[in-house]
């Protein structure tokens, strides 16, 4: 799908995309937060075409079984066993040292469900490979994609993650109650 035919298909929705910072980075870890429906995974991508990123995503491996999976796959999907411990990061930084560009999109809640805390592996993910996070919100409230500025994780996880956070903090989802640090 074009980027303007994207960026067109938004307008149309009502919908924008906002960056921070442009051009965005060679590589970089997008993190989604709030993941609160499934209609998260279409406005991504359509978000993904307006800006002409090529960012693949991670999901459960069940989303990828025959018939679905193929979809899931054309459009950038890699399946990730939830049940088994590995070396999930390590693999992805791997990969990340591999390539000049590399970019992967994670909802870092694991759950369309409320949480309170964000899983890590985004933020290992990013530290371990040496490239940025861009915390990116989808606020259903203004609809608005948001991008923030790349960050880069230091050595202090409590400062850093209080950054996250901050970014994140009142962004209302698609189901306002399973939002990450929305109260309504």
């Amino acid at each position: 799908m074009s980027s303007k035919f994207s960026s067109w298909i938004l307008k149309l929705l009502g919908w924008r995309v906002e960056t921070e910072t442009w051009p965005l980075p060679p590589k970089y870890v997008l993190a989604v937060v709030p993941h609160t429906s499934n209609i998260d995974f279409p406005l991504g991508i359509l978000a993904r075409s307006a800006l002409g990123e090529r960012i693949v995503y991670i999901g459960k491996d069940s989303l990828f079984k025959f018939p679905q999976g193929i979809i899931f796959r054309l459009l950038g999907g890699h399946p990730v066993d939830r049940s088994k411990r590995n070396n999930f990061v390590d693999s992805v930084v791997d990969i990340y040292n591999r390539h000049d560009e590399f970019k992967i999109c994670i909802a870092p809640e694991g759950t369309r469900k409320k949480v309170n805390s964000l899983k890590t592996g985004f933020y290992y993910i990013a530290k371990g490979a040496g490239v940025p996070i861009l915390m990116c919100k989808f606020d259903y409230a203004n609809k608005v994609v948001g991008i923030s500025a790349p960050f880069y994780p230091t050595d202090d996880i409590a400062a850093d993650f209080k950054v996250i956070d901050d970014y994140f903090r009142g962004v209302k989802g698609k189901i306002p109650e399973n939002s990450y640090l929305y109260n309504s």
